[in-house]
């Protein structure tokens, strides 16, 4: 009934024309289509998720070329594959070299690829699902004319390249009479932002249905639904799409924004990485709410342990309580802001003399160097408090600590303020 090579394969756009979706890189009006369609084609590296069509746009760049195109995988090539290709290539100086995953090539391999790079004898274009600012080597970032980053496909352009492929009589499905309601069609399209995982989604679909005796294959919502379940769910705990995440949760939770932080919490969650979600959680505790809510902070450790006794899938719900209740508290970060402007001081090296009064004297001979000599005890004065000077002399006008009217820190700010009247009417931020 079909053929045997995967769709997604089958449906590879042959030219740059042919691109569905990221018009920010390759579209009609970008630097990067007017260069390729006037035969000039920079090195580039493509940078994003899996199924975004990094491999495909290589493809089509070379297809709208007359240069040579070579394509090699970074996980199965070895040096001696990457200087065959190399010393090809020196024979015309007219060819594309293709590496997908270059950001998996050793530093040998990087180096030498660095030296045929500079001496010009190929067009580099390099594909790579990680972050190439920390996966691949500054050396030849530097030498890359452009770095691209591709983007998860929109649901329009999915729908685009799945109604392309079904009228397609010799790379798609056109050869046969395919009956899907566009109510399922836009279903697919909203699964997944991966196009190669679109188009065997597809597949599989029409694989999955069944023909009526007129021989039109009937595509119904229960095969669409079934073959759809946890298709559009990707999670790697070592790249950048968990790392992505985990600062969406957070982003969502100090934003206060309940669904997104839900709806990222349940990615994580299916990634199955307890440890990262709590340790992150507890971050945000103290980081966001902080002393707007700090009766919240010291529920979230016990919550965590919970959660770590119970294990999934029961830990989810104490997860759930949590992560609803970080969100919909008062938020404050001045707590640990403080903290970071003192530790800015100290490393730029504004520290001052300890008073005198402040220093041990719990010593013999202390009182002779005058150490806590004039030292007023607080708890003898009423409310326990009596005006003295703590910081250094050279820091005594700096401020670190700036409340927020926000939660219980409301509170705290008031008195911070009132002692702050009765040390020093003009205290600033010196």
């Amino acid at each position: 009934m079909f053929q045997t090579e995967p769709l997604s394969h089958r449906m590879r756009p042959k030219t740059i024309d042919d691109i569905v979706g990221q018009d920010h890189v390759i579209g009609p009006k970008t630097a990067l289509y007017r260069m390729i369609q006037n035969g000039h084609v920079p090195s580039l590296l493509l940078y994003g998720p899996p199924g975004t069509g990094k491999t495909s746009l290589a493809f089509a760049i070379a297809g709208s070329t007359k240069k040579d195109f070579y394509a090699l995988n970074a996980t199965s090539a070895g040096k001696k594959e990457i200087e065959e290709v190399i010393d090809e290539a020196r024979l015309t100086r007219n060819a594309i070299l293709f590496i997908d995953e270059i950001h998996l090539l050793n530093k040998t391999q990087q180096d030498f690829l660095l030296k045929t790079l500079e001496e010009g004898v190929f067009t580099l274009i390099g594909a790579t699902t990680e972050n190439p600012f920390h996966s691949v080597r500054g050396a030849i970032l530097s030498r890359i004319g452009q770095i691209k980053q591709l983007k998860q496909l929109s649901p329009s352009a999915i729908l685009k390249l799945l109604k392309k492929a079904l009228i397609d009589p010799s790379d798609g499905l056109g050869k046969e009479s395919i009956i899907i309601s566009d109510e399922l069609l836009n279903r697919i399209a909203n699964t997944t932002g991966d196009g190669r995982s679109a188009l065997t989604l597809l597949e599989n679909i029409v694989w999955a249905s069944s023909k009526d005796k007129e021989g039109n294959i009937n595509v119904t919502e229960e095969t669409v639904v079934e073959c759809i379940q946890n298709k559009g769910f990707a999670h790697d705990n070592k790249g950048d799409i968990f790392y992505n995440l985990l600062s969406s949760l957070q982003k969502s939770i100090r934003g206060s924004d309940t669904n997104a932080a839900i709806h990222y919490l349940a990615r994580l969650l299916e990634g199955g990485d307890l440890v990262s979600i709590c340790r992150r959680l507890l971050v945000i505790a103290y980081e966001d709410v902080g002393l707007a809510n700090p009766e919240l902070c010291s529920r979230i450790l016990p919550a965590i342990q919970s959660v770590e006794r119970l294990g999934l899938p029961e830990g989810r719900i104490p997860l759930s309580v949590i992560t609803i209740e970080l969100c919909l508290s008062p938020k404050s970060n001045t707590a640990y802001k403080a903290l970071d402007k003192a530790i800015d001081d100290i490393r730029n090296g504004r520290t001052g003399e300890i008073p005198m009064h402040l220093r041990d004297a719990h010593y013999r001979g202390a009182e002779k160097l005058g150490h806590g000599v004039e030292y007023l005890y607080p708890h003898d004065y009423p409310n326990s408090w009596v005006n003295q000077d703590y910081l250094p002399s050279e820091l005594k006008d700096r401020v670190y600590y700036e409340p927020k009217e926000a939660g219980a820190e409301k509170r705290l700010s008031q008195v911070f303020q009132r002692l702050n009247s009765l040390k020093n009417p003009h205290h600033s931020n010196g």
